[in-house]
């Protein structure tokens, strides 16, 4: 990267790119397609990765490869969860995980496939002044069977088909750790997976019976990875931790034993109380629909409806609270009530039988302001609309 190339990035950091692309013949001496990637790769990352953002010189790769990569929350909550002298990340990627989990680790493998994200990883490791990771350019099925035992490995499947189109079923993942656990296993002790958000989480406990752990995270409530930690003899009754990351509160974490919710009864009732609770994206991706009413002593409202409700105030829930002002009815004359006396408002369907946009237009309220409103099923099946603000 030349002086002029690296002065209009500088320059040029919060343009517009498509703007930028159309006046290279202004800029002749600048290396328009390299400027216009790091621009994107740096506007991209200033929120998701902000300590690379902060980094002059660092490199960044095609988009694809920056929407696969981890965010720096993400990285650091894996970095978190395991230590030792050394480590294999089997899928590197741009580098973001191996980079944070390199500081848990005397010695780091980094595999990758692809020769030019190699060459950009191995460029930011040395920015970063990250001295104790190797990069191998070579297929991680090829290395696996070569290398020699490590404390921790690491591997993140891609999750896109040859067309790009997302996957979700580990068969369909590259690698497919379903087919090589094993080899995995005779090679560390501990194997940590990331995958989709979109998982079903029983279905690749059942793919992978020697998960101990099950990591779900979120952040900001929106649902981000899901973490299998592998170990030979792990047992029936699965570890499951769930955590969401906020920037400006502190983590929500809620922890439990696969069997605990299995053997939980669940309070219901018809009765909307003083205060209404929805569990964050992670607890609703858990499945911990019984366990987490009973943890904090609150009324579940209908065995389908993830909402729950409770006269005392419990701040440690790990989700939304909300202060009950009225339940609505589903008449007619109720929802023109509402409708009137609510031009602007928030709303949520939960086991309804219409959904968000459908209520919204048949409301007539538009979306916003302080209000927020829960279009749901009670236990004694009744439709209702609970209007809330936030407690």
């Amino acid at each position: 990267m030349n002086e002029e190339t690296r002065k209009f990035i500088s320059e040029h950091v919060d343009d517009n790119i498509h703007q930028l692309s159309l006046q290279s013949a202004r800029f002749p001496l600048v290396d328009m397609p390299l400027a216009i990637r790091q621009i994107n790769g740096k506007q991209k990352i200033k929120s998701k990765i902000p300590f690379f953002f902060q980094q002059n010189d660092i490199l960044y790769p095609v988009q694809l490869s920056l929407e696969q990569s981890s965010s720096e929350s993400t990285a650091k909550y894996k970095s978190s969860l395991c230590e030792g002298k050394t480590l294999t990340d089997l899928t590197g990627g741009f580098g973001i995980d191996c980079y944070f989990l390199a500081h848990r680790f005397e010695q780091v493998s980094y595999i990758e496939r692809n020769a030019e994200l190699c060459e950009i990883a191995e460029h930011n490791f040395k920015v970063l002044g990250q001295k104790n990771i190797d990069v191998f350019n070579t297929e991680s099925e090829l290395f696996i069977s070569e290398m020699s035992p490590v404390d921790w490995i690491f591997i993140d499947p891609a999750r896109r088909n040859e067309s790009g189109k997302k996957v979700v079923f580990l068969s369909d993942c590259e690698p497919d750790v379903s087919t090589l656990s094993s080899l995995l296993l005779d090679k560390s002790d501990k194997v940590m997976i990331k995958l989709s958000p979109m998982l079903d989480i029983s279905a690749a406990v059942r793919e992978l019976p020697d998960t101990s752990e099950i990591h779900i995270i979120s952040v900001d409530n929106e649902c981000k990875e899901v973490l299998l930690i592998l170990t030979l003899n792990a047992g029936n009754n699965k570890k499951i931790r769930t955590i969401n990351i906020s920037r400006n509160k502190p983590d929500q974490v809620f922890e439990f034993y696969s069997e605990d919710e299995t053997n939980t009864n669940a309070t219901y009732t018809s009765s909307l109380e003083k205060f209404l609770y929805e569990p964050n994206a992670s607890v609703m991706k858990s499945g911990a629909f019984k366990l987490i009413g009973n943890n904090f002593n609150l009324s579940k409202i209908h065995f389908n409806t993830h909402l729950y409700t409770s006269p005392e105030l419990s701040l440690e829930f790990p989700g939304r609270i909300f202060e009950v002002q009225k339940v609505w009815g589903s008449s007619k004359l109720e929802l023109k009530e509402l409708a009137d006396n609510t031009p602007k408002a928030n709303i949520s369907t939960r086991n309804f039988p219409l959904s968000v946009d459908n209520l919204r237009k048949k409301l007539k309220i538009k979306e916003g302001g302080d209000v927020y409103l829960f279009a749901c099923t009670l236990s004694d099946e009744r439709k209702v609309i609970v209007e809330c603000r936030k407690a």
